[in-house]
């Protein structure tokens, strides 16, 4: 009985060791020799662990002709749908986007949009669908690195991966951090209309276990325009019951993108 015990207590303990161990931000990691599958594997196994997330932000928008701060919402229920709002005083915008539309109003402008993904395109500079959108917000790739085969290099003490066979389309670069294995950076290189969108993720935090981007800076590129967003978190819950009321107002003029 006592063996059973012992051998019951010491599974425990190594049970929760590796959960601690996943979940974690270990600033002193170095970047070791390691395959890119091995690498892949587990950025893949650092994506957040949650059905839902609640969480505020500080929103700095930037483009040559504007500057813009703004309170952002936003309400995601894992590959079902993300709900944004913005406020300054007053609710500037609603977003609600899903895998198959996106819907947009704004009581400031009297306007809405509903449609595909040409509005995050137009916004971002870059296609991107509902899955890559979705992982950007959470520090994860916007390609499934275990599907490519990857080239991998150290550099900086950050692991450096970019597909052995880029697309014709679109030229992608990633970079993990050895720390918590999210990422530090992503780049989308759109080879046809000379666009970028480079993904900056300065900061992490632990949250109830989970590693989640604290700062996010995405910055668009093309020959003729730029753009920074900037996103700083205020705060974030996981498994919340979530609200996500919607509804665009009679009257409003239609967007095209």
């Amino acid at each position: 009985m006592f063996k059973r015990s012992f051998f019951i207590l010491i599974l425990a303990t190594l049970t929760v060791g590796c959960k601690v161990k996943k979940n974690m931000i270990d600033d002193s990691a170095i970047a070791k020799e390691m395959s890119a599958k091995k690498i892949a594997r587990k950025h893949l196994a650092a994506d957040l662990d949650k059905k839902t997330i609640q969480s505020k932000y500080k929103v700095n928008f930037r483009n040559p002709k504007t500057k813009q701060s703004l309170s952002v919402t936003m309400r995601m229920k894992k590959d079902e749908f993300i709900w944004l709002k913005g406020s300054k005083l007053i609710t500037v915008f609603k977003a609600k986007i899903t895998p198959n539309s996106v819907e947009y109003y704004s009581p400031l402008g009297k306007n809405y949009f509903v449609g595909d993904f040409s509005m995050i395109e137009d916004l971002l500079g870059v296609s991107v669908n509902f899955k890559q959108l979705q992982n950007l917000f959470l520090g994860q790739a916007i390609q499934n690195l275990k599907e490519e085969k990857q080239e991998v290099a150290i550099k900086n003490n950050k692991y450096h991966l970019s597909p052995v066979n880029q697309s014709d389309i679109f030229n992608l670069f990633f970079v993990v951090n050895p720390s918590h294995f999210k990422l530090d950076n992503q780049y989308v290189i759109d080879t046809r209309n000379q666009t970028r969108m480079d993904v900056e993720y300065p900061a992490y935090e632990l949250v109830k276990g989970e590693v989640y981007p604290s700062k996010i800076v995405v910055r668009s590129k093309s020959v003729k325009s730029f753009s920074e967003i900037d996103f700083s978190l205020r705060n974030v819950e996981f498994n919340s019951e979530l609200l996500t009321p919607f509804r665009i107002p009679s009257g409003y003029k239609r967007l095209n993108f």
